[in-house]
């Protein structure tokens, strides 16, 4: 690679790059993300490069391996351009077929393409799935049409041409001003204006600033920063890069989680062909503006994804807290003035200092301007990425983009921010998903993640499970926090049990009021968000199991039983062969029983028994019935279902 040394070079460069691209040859992109490659993309891969070779075909079609597109429920996804043929769930024997028929006869293959759960209605083109139609993807977008190993591909689309238009037209001022004007809010969970920071640091005393992504993605389900790693890396470069010149930073850091092997790799490949071409290091593009990239691993800590702890974390130290009695803007890492933002607010940049911050606030609601990424996943047919303009209702995402929840299940709740966000139930489905109106609501943006859950969700178990996640991750460094999400979770572990007393519902306030109030950092002060939002919006739950001894949602074990129903058992066998536990009696043209001693509650019986027979029943709060005398267990003929 030649260093590019000046705009018009990089320009030279752009249009070189495109002209050896013919708009109207056929490109074969399969996602490489690690959904897509978990389902077994890598051997479509490799599939289609054999078969276009076999065929002859290798300097007429060009294929390669992309970012993650977001339908990770339907992959490996497959898009073949020009004519934005979208293939879901491709496999190597497949290929043979879609070569033949789509790249040398020009026919769909019908069977992969995307069929409406409902109605069966077909979708040819990528943009025509519902799960695609109702989005706004400016960040994720062109993740299925680049390469992330490859830097041509960023540039062809127009890449690093903002940060030549920041450094050459714009001033530093500008360059903050710009982002003022776009409000842009950061992206990883606080929604803390991003211009605030750079402007306090720019404006802080020395000489040797830093500005940092914090790609410390630690949510249970959430994977919006590694897909954007993964797939478009070299949009985060750019939009650090920008930030460390309007903040006098000549140093930047991607703190990145060891568990994102992928991400931390493409990374690294960026940031070597950006040095290549001058786009970073010494005089960019020839602007006598110096700026460098350093990935630092992280250690797995969920805590370090907190700004003071992840700049602790990078100097070497345990990754835990510090108090703030500065903010870190001033006296970050290393005591230096640093701004932090996460993955999804750095790749907005690029796009603002573009396109203009009236461009980005077309998008979104007064105070959350632009696009936000999800990861939607739980009881939801269409689980994956989703980008969506700020304002958007859960409703819309949920139904339209989610398409539904499955197995005709009625819809509960859907749980949004993270570990620490909170759960808003089905009479709230249309509130406006923004920062201010999530968090009215009890909830959080958080960095992005939602999880769905239908009827059959416990909401007690929602709050146990998150605060058993937080209690784990805590450093332990302050009482408020160690202490007081322990005793949540004894609480909430004992209620599950049905051993919950009178008096604890008002403990779990108590207890959260005072992790809120008093707790170092975020975490400890969002932890009560899963317990205060279950007691606001299902306070009905908690009482069941405290008074009744009994769950609703037929969830905790010790509260659930199962038995046979005589008048219905088929003696089939079903239940008595698959029981793991070996607990159910019977025999051929014998009704079966189960011996509640033996019983571990697991549900395989009442999941088994054939749905025309629903012989299995379960119960909650209330005494199994007496078995059958053995003399009666026999069966003389089949009974009518």
């Amino acid at each position: 690679m030649a260093r590019i040394s000046s705009p018009d070079a990089l320009e030279k460069v752009r249009q070189e790059i495109l002209s050896r691209r013919d708009p109207n040859q056929p490109c074969i992109s399969i996602c490489a993300g690690t959904g897509c490659l978990a389902s077994g993309a890598s051997d479509v891969i490799v599939a289609f490069e054999a078969e276009i070779e076999r065929q002859g075909l290798k300097a007429e079609v060009n294929t390669k391996g992309t970012g993650c597109p977001g339908f990770c429920e339907r992959g490996p996804v497959v898009v073949i351009y020009p004519e934005e043929i979208c293939y879901l769930q491709a496999k190597p024997e497949d290929v043979p077929e879609i070569v033949s028929e789509t790249i040398q006869g020009k026919r769909v293959v019908d069977r992969l393409l995307y069929a409406d759960p409902l109605t069966g209605e077909k979708a040819t083109r990528e943009s025509d799935i519902p799960f695609y139609k109702h989005q706004v993807r400016t960040i994720i977008g062109n993740n299925i049409k680049i390469d992330s190993k490859n830097i041509d591909d960023y540039l062809a689309l127009g890449g690093y041409s903002a940060l030549a238009k920041a450094l050459f037209r714009m001033t530093p001022v500008e360059v903050i001003g710009e982002i003022k004007k776009s409000n842009l809010r950061g992206r990883g969970g606080g929604g803390f204006p991003a211009w605030r920071k750079w402007e306090e640091s720019r404006h802080a005393p020395g000489d040797i600033k830093y500005v940092i992504v914090n790609a410390d993605e630690g949510d249970p389900g959430a994977f919006m920063d590694r897909a954007i790693l993964e797939g478009n890396p070299h949009s985060i470069l750019e939009g650090l890069t920008i930030g460390g010149y309007a903040v006098g930073s000549h140093e930047g850091y991607i703190y990145v989680r060891q568990e994102y092997p992928l991400a931390v790799e493409n990374v690294i490949i960026a940031i070597q062909q950006a040095e290549a071409y001058g786009l970073l290091g010494k005089n960019i593009l020839g602007s006598g503006f110096d700026f460098t990239v350093k990935v630092h691993r992280g250690a797995g800590a969920f805590v370090s994804g907190e700004s003071s702890a992840l700049m602790t974390a990078i100097e070497g130290k345990v990754g835990e807290p510090r108090p703030k009695y500065i903010h870190t803007a001033v006296k970050g890492l290393w005591d230096r003035p640093s701004v932090l933002n996460n993955v999804e607010t750095w790749a907005n940049v690029p796009l603002i200092i573009n396109e203009g911050a009236d461009w980005f606030s077309q998008f979104g609601v007064e105070g959350s301007r632009g696009t936000k990424i999800f990861s939607l996943v739980g009881k939801i047919n269409n689980t994956g990425l989703v980008e969506v303009p700020m304002g958007i209702t859960l409703r819309e995402i949920i139904n339209k983009v989610g398409g539904g929840i499955p197995g005709g299940k009625r819809f509960k709740a859907v749980q949004t921010g993270g570990p620490s966000g909170g759960c808003i139930p089905e009479e709230m489905l249309d509130l406006k998903v923004d920062f201010d109106e999530l968090t009215k609501a009890g909830s959080m943006m958080g960095s992005g993640g939602m999880i769905v859950m239908d009827e059959d969700t416990c909401m007690v178990d929602v709050a146990r499970y998150f605060l058993d996640f937080l209690s784990d991750e805590s450093c332990g460094k302050c009482v408020p926090c160690r202490e007081g999400i322990r005793q949540m979770l004894k609480i909430l572990t004992n209620i599950s049990k049905g051993k919950g007393k009178e008096g604890d519902i008002e403990l779990l306030e108590e207890l959260s009021g005072t992790a809120r109030d008093a707790s170092l950092c975020a975490l400890g002060k969002s932890a009560p968000n899963p317990v205060l939002s279950t007691i606001r919006y299902f306070r009905d739950e908690y009482e069941a199991h405290i008074k009744e001894k009994r769950c609703p949602a037929y969830f905790c074990k010790e509260m659930v039983s199962y038995y046979i129903d005589p008048e219905k058992c088929q003696a089939c066998m079903i239940c008595l062969q698959k029981c793991p536990a070996e607990a159910i009696d019977g025999a051929k043209k014998k009704i079966h029983v189960i011996d509640q001693e033996k019983c571990t509650r697991c549900k395989t019986c009442f999941e088994v028994c054939p749905q025309r027979f629903g012989a299995v029943k379960r119960i909650s709060g209330e005494p199994v019935p007496p078995p059958i005398p053995e003399e009666r267990r026999m069966i003389v003929r089949k009974r009518k279902p």
